[in-house]
């Protein structure tokens, strides 16, 4: 939104400022910013990889097995041979910036996803040909869908022994729900694919296996495929004229659609999300890729297609730097009141907005990541973190390449760039002009579910221990630093056990020489009701000379429906039934505020409740004495002494375990997870190797990766997704 000064200074802009304006808007439209989502091991480091061999800014083909890849830079990430940390780069393609995030596939790590898509405007999603989509797929992809990401996919490993096209394209329509609308067709299978058909053009794409980038010729469709290639047009056809009415009217015109009426609608659709176009290849032997790079232009949106983003006003007088920006404070304030929901589209020339989605602290400085929405940012200016009221400076701005940069004297709306000199700014933060404060929207953070005490091993080393640790949650907010208020240890908590083996190998990596103990992994419990209580009396009375405190309250506790674990709000619903104005407004508020305090620890062992219903019924107030803090300290007090009566349930998290292992271990596997207490859900047969679905409690997978591994000969992987909480064993209560 703008303010009337501006559109007034915009009337009066000279021709050269209005050229000028046209050419950076015009250079947005060609800008994508587009993250790699998938499964471990699906090859979305290797797209990666391939798409910056493509576009020459890099000159070897890096391979994930051999450590030499640009995006997997980090030491562990290279002896893991998995992606940990979502790495940024850039480059040039058919006239188009393309900005892309190789995000993690593991679940551990899955925070790194969310908060890449938070500021991503597109994404491909990569899928095995064998496997089709698997668990980790199916979890970034309702990551993408509660951000509203278009996708396209793209069926990798197109090569292997067992890959099938079709197969996958069923797996991500039965799975993931998407109309997909594949727009290629393999020519060969397994080891002998060399390339697609192009269904939109009816041209062969095929590839030699030479190393260098020349390796693409088109050609006619080959003779025996021209059936299938023209079958299958026809039907991309049907499918796409039955979401989009522009083609529809074609269609029953002509019994066809034109190569550019398609395109456009598959570009819509996109846009929309009601299909996805599919694509295939085999990114390690180079196939496919440049047909994948033309499919990201020309249907994945530019920052100019995609919604405005929205915001929060922030007052200018209370917004720190806000008052020193002269009349610019009056323009914010013409913009809405504090706290209004404001838009702001992808304009050079409109305020600065920008969200800081990662921060990498170093020996040798803080970079701070930072999508730009709307305006220009430029180096040496100042700039407020909205969420703070802070202003800081920017000394630098870089364009991003991993772990290599190079700087720039400006950035504009629509970029994806990382400063130096911004000291405070946490992830999640608004950087905005100090005369137009905004704050968006952070990206969701999940809840730590395992947790390790994490002491130094020499006492001289506790306050480094401290720095380490304080560096670590500035940088990754999915882990939770504490101390354990009885055992006065620090304790360290993250997503998973994998999550918390990397983050104290990077303690012991970026801090030499300092020893770190770390104790057993503890999973994070929970305490739900069972069976409640109805008509709980709690009056709260204090009267200690002056103005003393009253507040008299009646609550029903209740369990709450649902699967614990899933229930929306945080798992507690508070409501008010009082009449008569018994209690008013304004204290039921404040017995809503008492009960939360109330949930952070639970009768049974001091661990956070979940999944109940609080209702008041009743109450009464004084004259005099009744205030705010009366009616929330008896709120507080009266849910702490009703979970007491309460029958209370210890829970304890289950993960959703895929193992995925050879036909002859299957047994083996099954008696495995039955005696770490796991519900098997299913086995899928897939030729030699079957995929075995079970839930088990979190705490039984400590471990479980090595003893795997010995059951299996090595040949057994799994993968998991958290599904909640459930009942803890008599034992643990």
């Amino acid at each position: 939104m703008r303010t009337d000064v501006r559109r007034t200074h915009n009337a009066v802009t000279t021709t050269s400022t209005s050229a000028a304006a046209a050419a950076v808007l015009a250079g947005i439209t060609t800008v994508r910013n587009l993250g790699i989502l998938a499964h471990v091991d699906a090859g979305k480091t290797t797209v990666t990889e391939r798409i910056l061999f493509l576009a020459g800014e890099t000159h070897k083909r890096g391979e994930v097995h051999d450590g030499t890849t640009v995006t997997d830079c980090h030491p562990q990430e290279r002896e893991r041979g998995i992606t940990i940390f979502a790495a940024a780069v850039s480059c040039l393609w058919d006239g188009h910036r393309i900005n892309l995030i190789d995000t993690p596939g593991h679940v551990d790590f899955a925070d790194e996803v969310e908060r890449s898509l938070r500021v991503l405007d597109g994404a491909v999603a990569v899928f095995d040909a064998v496997a089709g989509v698997e668990p980790q797929s199916e979890s970034v992809w309702r990551q993408a869908d509660r951000h509203g990401v278009p996708r396209i996919a793209f069926v990798n490993k197109m090569d292997r022994a067992g890959a099938d096209l079709d197969a996958a394209v069923a797996s991500i329509r039965e799975r993931l729900h998407p109309v997909p609308l594949a727009v290629q067709l393999p020519v060969g299978r397994e080891g002998d694919f060399t390339g697609v058909v192009d269904l939109l053009t009816m041209r062969a794409l095929t590839w030699d296996d030479g190393p260098g980038r020349d390796g693409l010729r088109e050609g006619p469709v080959p003779e025996e495929l021209r059936a299938e290639a023209e079958h299958r047009r026809r039907r991309l056809d049907e499918a796409v004229a039955g979401l989009h009415p522009v083609a529809l009217e074609e269609y029953y015109e002509h019994a066809a659609l034109s190569t550019a009426t398609l395109a456009a609608a598959l570009r819509d659709l996109t846009h929309s999300g009601e299909a996805v176009v599919v694509l295939c290849g085999s990114a390690y032997r180079n196939r496919g890729v440049e047909p994948l790079l033309a499919a990201v232009t020309a249907y994945l949106p530019s920052p100019l297609d995609v919604p405005a983003v929205r915001g929060s006003a922030v007052g200018a007088a209370g917004s720190g730097g806000a008052a020193r920006s002269g009349g610019a404070a009056g323009a914010a304030g013409a913009e809405g009141a504090e706290g209004a929901e404001l838009e702001r589209a992808a304009d050079p020339a409109g305020p600065l907005t920008g969200l800081v989605f990662k921060v990498n602290v170093t020996a040798s400085g803080r970079l701070t990541y930072l999508r730009l929405y709307t305006g220009t940012l430029r180096k040496g200016d100042t700039v407020l973190d909205a969420t703070t009221g802070r202003t800081e400076r920017i000394a630098r701005i870089l364009r991003v390449q991993a772990d290599s940069h190079t700087e720039t004297d400006s950035a504009v709306a629509g970029d994806i760039v990382a400063v130096i000199g911004v000291k405070a700014a946490r992830t999640g933060a608004t950087l905005c002009a100090p005369g137009a404060p905004l704050v968006l929207e952070p990206p969701v953070t999940a809840e730590p579910v395992v947790t390790v005490a994490v002491e130094a091993r020499r006492s001289v080393d506790t306050d480094r221990l401290a720095v380490a640790l304080a560096r670590l949650a500035e940088e990754d907010p999915s882990l939770v630093v504490r101390t354990d208020p009885e055992t006065g240890q620090r304790v360290l908590s993250g997503l998973g056990e994998l999550h918390l083996e990397v983050a104290v190998e990077k303690i012991r990596r970026d801090h030499n020489g300092l020893e770190v103990t770390v104790g057993r992994p503890q999973v994070a419990h929970r305490e739900t009701v069972e069976r409640g209580v109805t008509g709980h009396v709690h009056r709260h009375v204090k009267q200690d000379g002056g103005a003393g405190q009253f507040a008299q309250v009646v609550i029903d506790v209740a369990p709450l429906d649902g699967p614990v674990g899933a229930q929306e709000g945080g798992g507690f619903v508070f409501a008010s039934t009082v009449t008569g104005g018994r209690v008013p407004k304004e204290y039921v508020q404040a017995v809503e505020a008492g009960c939360r305090d109330a949930l952070a620890e639970g009768p049974l062992g001091g661990h956070p409740v979940t999944g109940l219903r609080v209702t008041l019924t009743d109450g009464a107030t004084h004259s005099k004495d009744s205030s705010d803090l009366a009616f929330r300290t008896a709120g507080r007090t009266a849910l702490r002494d009703a979970l007491r009566a309460c029958r209370m349930v210890l829970l304890e998290p289950v993960v959703e375990v895929t193992v995925t292992v050879p036909q002859e271990a299957v047994g083996g596997v099954l008696g495995d997870l039955a005696a770490r207490r796991g519900r098997v859900q299913g086995s899928d047969p897939h030729g030699a190797v079957a995929a075995v679905t079970a839930v088990v409690p979190l705490a039984e997978l400590f471990g479980y990766a090595t003893a795997l591994r010995s059951r299996t000969q090595g040949r057994g992987t799994f993968t998991t997704r958290p599904a909640g909480y459930a009942p803890a064993p008599a034992a643990a209560r």
